[in-house]
C-alpha cells in the first residue's frame, strides 16, 4: 500500500487502528500525516479528538495514555506522532500496538530510517495496522512523478516543462510539489503548464539552464555552449559551476554506457536508468564523441572539478574555467 492508497481509503471512511510511516522519503510521510491532521476529523471534532505529539517532546506513556482515551462526541479520535524517530523509548509502544483501541487511529511518522523488520515490533505493526515504507525516487522517475502529481491536481504539464523543473530542483519532492502548487495559483483554470510558465513563475530560463547546456555540448554546438556559459557567468545563481560539473559528469558517464548496450532506445533507456524522453540525446551525443571522446570528457571533468575547488588552479574565474573545459572536451 502506498501513500495515495492510504489517503484513498481514508476518503472512503475506511480506517485501521495503526499507521506506521517510515523510510527515506519525507514527502510521502508528510502527505499522509498532514492529511490525517487536516481531514480525518471534522472541524467540530478536532478540539477533543485530535492529539499531535512530537517525538523529542514525548514518551511512550504519554502516547499510550492519549491512545487509550475514548473519543468525545465523535466515532473516533486521531493521535499523530510526528518526528517519531526522535522518540527514545518508542519500542515501548509494543504493548499498545499489540492491543490497540479500535476507536483510536494512531499515526506514527518515523522519518529517515526503518524499524528492524526482524523485530517483534515490526511483525506487530504488519499484523495490527498498515506499514508504509518509503524510499527516495530514482532521478529517472522524477519527470513521470511530476506529471502524475500535476495530473492528480486536475491539471497537465508539458514534458519539457516537467524536465526543466526536475533539472532545476533535483530530487526534492517537497520543494517540487511546493513550486508546482505556487505555479498553479498563478495560472488560469485549465491552463496546461509549459516551459514559458516555468520561466515566468519559477525563475528558470527555458534557454539558459544546465539541461540546455549539456544538450549543446552533446551536439558540439559551440556557439550555443558559449552563449549559455556567458549567461551563467553573468547570472551565477542560474548555473553555478558546482552544480554544472556534476550534471555534466553524470551526462557523460551515462552516455559512455551507450556503447555497451545491445538493442534499441528502449533497452538503452533501461540500461542508463533515464526517462525515454532523454534517450535520443544520449545516442546523438555518443555518435558525436565516440567511446574515446566520452572517456576523454569524463577525465577532463574530473580534472576541472578539482580546479573549481582550488586544487592545481591559479584562481581562474568559473566562466573562463568552463570555457576552457568545454573547448578541450569538444575539440
Amino acid at each position: 500500500m502506498d501513500y495515495q492508497d492510504i489517503i484513498k481509503e481514508w476518503k472512503q471512511k475506511k480506517f485501521r487502528s495503526l499507521y506506521w510511516l517510515e523510510g527515506e522519503e519525507d514527502f510521502f510521510i508528510d502527505q499522509v500525516s498532514n492529511y490525517a491532521e487536516e481531514h480525518i476529523l471534522d472541524e467540530s471534532e478536532k478540539g477533543f479528538n485530535l492529539t499531535v505529539l512530537y517525538g523529542k517532546d514525548t514518551d511512550w506513556s504519554t502516547v499510550v495514555n492519549a491512545c487509550r482515551r475514548y473519543p468525545m462526541f465523535a466515532e473516533r479520535q486521531v493521535v499523530i506522532i510526528k518526528e517519531a524517530q526522535a522518540m527514545k523509548d518508542i519500542l515501548k509502544l509494543e504493548s499498545y500496538i499489540d492491543k490497540p483501541l479500535e476507536s483510536t487511529i494512531l499515526i506514527v511518522a518515523h522519518k529517515q530510517g526503518k524499524i528492524d523488520g526482524r523485530s517483534k515490533m515490526a511483525k506487530l505493526i504488519k499484523d495490527r495496522g498498515v506499514l508504509l515504507s518509503t524510499k527516495k525516487m530514482y532521478d529517472n522517475q522524477l519527470p513521470a512523478w511530476v506529471e502524475a502529481y500535476v495530473h492528480g491536481l486536475g491539471r497537465a504539464i508539458s514534458q519539457k516543462a516537467g524536465i526543466l523543473l526536475v533539472d532545476h530542483i533535483g530530487n526534492d519532492l517537497a520543494r517540487m510539489a511546493n513550486e508546482i502548487d505556487k505555479l498553479l495559483v498563478n495560472l488560469p483554470e485549465g491552463k496546461k503548464i509549459d516551459e514559458n510558465d516555468i520561466e515566468k513563475y519559477v525563475g528558470i530560463s527555458k534557454e539558459y539552464n544546465v539541461f540546455e547546456l549539456q544538450n549543446a555540448i552533446g551536439q558540439k554546438d559551440i556557439t550555443k555552449v558559449m552563449r549559455i556559459i556567458h549567461y551563467f557567468s553573468s547570472n551565477p545563481k542560474a548555473g553555478p559551476i558546482q552544480m554544472v560539473l556534476p550534471a555534466l559528469y553524470n551526462f557523460f558517464s551515462k552516455m559512455n554506457m551507450v556503447f555497451g548496450v545491445k538493442g534499441g532506445e528502449k533497452e538503452i533507456a533501461a540500461a542508463l536508468g533515464v526517462h525515454p524522453f532523454f534517450v535520443k540525446d544520449y545516442i546523438k551525443a555518443a555518435q558525436q564523441y565516440g567511446a574515446e571522446g566520452s572517456e576523454k570528457a569524463i577525465l577532463l571533468l574530473h580534472t576541472y572539478n578539482l580546479r573549481s575547488i582550488g586544487i592545481n588552479d591559479s584562481g581562474v574565474e568559473d566562466g573562463e574555467l568552463m570555457k576552457e573545459l568545454v573547448y578541450k572536451m569538444m575539440y
